[in-house]
Order: C-alpha cells, then structure tokens, then sequence
C-alpha cells in the first residue's frame, strides 16, 4: 500500500473539486456561494473524507466518482460546523485555519446562512449521487444521525452546557463521541459500506472509529493547551477562557497523553482484529493515521 501522504496528494484534489464544483452549480445566490467557498478555500486536513477513501482503499477497491462525492459531502458537513462553531454565540473565534472567520468577512447573518448552505448541499449532493438505492438512504439515515441531534448537534449542545460547569470524565468524553467522533465514525462506516464490506466488518471498523475520535479530541485538547496561534493556525488556549472542562484540565498533561495512547492502542487492536477477519483488510493507510496522532 503507498503511504498516507501520497494517498492525500492524489485524492485531495477530487475531493476538493467535487465540493467546488457541487457549490457553484447548485448555488443560486452569489454572495452565499462566495461565503460557502471561503471556507471551503480555507482549507485544512480534510481528516474526515479522507478517511471515508482510505477506508475504501484498505480494502483493495478504486475509489469512485460517488465515491469522493460521499467524502465531499462530509466535509461540507464537517466545515458548515466549524462556520457556526466560531459565532459569535459558540465560541466567539476570530481566526480558523490561519484566515479570519466566516462571520468576520462576511457578518454574523451571511456566516449562518453560509452554514445551512453547506449542511443542506451535502445532502442534496449525496441524494443526487450514482449510488445503489438502498446503499443511498442507508448512507444519508446514517449521515443525519451523526450529523445532527443524536450525534454531532447533541455534542455541540453538550460541549456550551459544559462552559457552566465542570464535567466528569465520562461525561466528556460522550460530549466528544457525539461532537467530533460521530463525523469520523460516519467516515469509517461510509467507506466500510461504499466498499461492500458485511455487517461484521461495519462494525469492527465503527469501533475503531470510536477510539479513532476520541483520540483525535484528545490530541486536540492537548494542542490547543500547548501549541502557538502559528502552529494551529487559529487562537490558542480558548477552551480555558471559555471554562470548558477538557482531558488535560480534568487528567492533567501527563494523564492526557496516556489518555491518548490508550485510545491509539485500542485503535490499533481493532485493526488487528479487522485485518483477522478480512483477508480483503490491508491496515497500512489507516494505521499510518494513527501514528499521526501520537505526541
């Protein structure tokens, strides 16, 4: 299998066409379109829709059209979150992946509309795909549910009612299952499902899903207490100002990054498991992304 960044360099611009494209045909209002595109521009890791394609070609299969659809959709998902995120009644950032927020090019009115654009238009993008129908409706049932008020909306309502208070760690960590691992769950059954994987295998890989998120959440936790505004490319040290209980405030330093490599580990075992139970399972791509997040 080629290494993960080669796998970025070559799928990246397919996914970054499917949503440009998508956008400016499907938008009717000019103004909304430039705001949707300026966080799209913004770019980013693209975390999530590679992994919907990495989970794909882990299992020897050619990624598709629909396929990058399907991965465009979910970072137009991904990025309408990050829209609302910074508002100023969420979390009142000012800078996101290096460039000024949404709401601060554009008003706090065109940022919301921007938001719905992209959460509709990946909907619609799915919907309009060349995917077997009863693949389709699965996809979209499990695309909402993570996306909204049983996954990503439910975790976001439960991370601004966590400001007032301190949380336990388990309850942290469910708003993190809902508020960042939903999405990245979404990314592995997706890739499981689009690559005709059985039911068994679907569900191995939403278990490493889960510790694949909630590393991701710690790691990020961690960074946003330790790094610089140019290393992250937005504000440093907002989950403090904001009281927000997080695993380095609750575990300390040391804690979190056991924390984390507990989650890697488990990560990696489940892929152990996978690899034990599909002869088709090359693990080589998504354990590289685990490594990745190792400090």
């Amino acid at each position: 299998m080629e290494a993960f960044s080669d796998f970025r360099k070559q799928s990246l611009p397919l996914i970054e066409k499917e949503m440009e494209n998508f956008i400016n045909e499907y938008t009717a209002n000019d103004q909304l379109k430039e705001a949707m595109l300026y966080s799209i521009h913004a770019g980013g890791k693209r975390f999530r829709p590679l992994l919907v394609l990495a989970t794909i070609r882990s299992f020897n299969k050619k990624a598709q059209t629909h396929d990058y659809q399907v991965a465009a959709a979910l970072e137009m998902i991904h990025t309408y979150s990050l829209i609302h995120d910074d508002l100023p009644a969420m979390d009142d950032d000012d800078l996101r992946r290096g460039k000024p927020t949404n709401h601060k090019v554009f008003g706090e009115a065109q940022a919301i509309l921007a938001g719905d654009g992209l959460l509709t238009a990946a909907f619609q993008l799915v919907a309009l795909s060349q995917i077997e129908s009863n693949q389709k409706i699965l996809l979209i049932q499990i695309l909402s549910k993570a996306a909204g008020t049983q996954g990503m909306v439910a975790g976001q309502a439960g991370d601004l009612q966590g400001e007032k208070r301190s949380l336990s760690l388990s309850e942290l960590a469910n708003v993190h299952e809902k508020k960042t691992g939903a999405l990245i769950e979404f990314a592995l059954l997706a890739g499981g499902i689009l690559a005709e994987q059985p039911e068994e295998i679907v569900d191995l890989l939403g278990i490493f899903a889960q510790h694949l998120g909630l590393a991701f959440q710690i790691k990020d936790d961690l960074l946003d207490a330790t790094s610089t505004e140019e290393e992250l490319g937005k504000q440093v040290g907002r989950d403090e100002a904001l009281n927000k209980s997080t695993y380095p405030n609750l575990l300390g330093l040391e804690g979190a990054k056991e924390a984390l490599n507990e989650q890697l580990t488990k990560g990696s075992n489940t892929l152990k498991a996978i690899k034990e139970t599909s002869s088709e399972f090359h693990s080589e791509l998504l354990q590289e992304l685990l490594e990745q997040l190792q400090l």
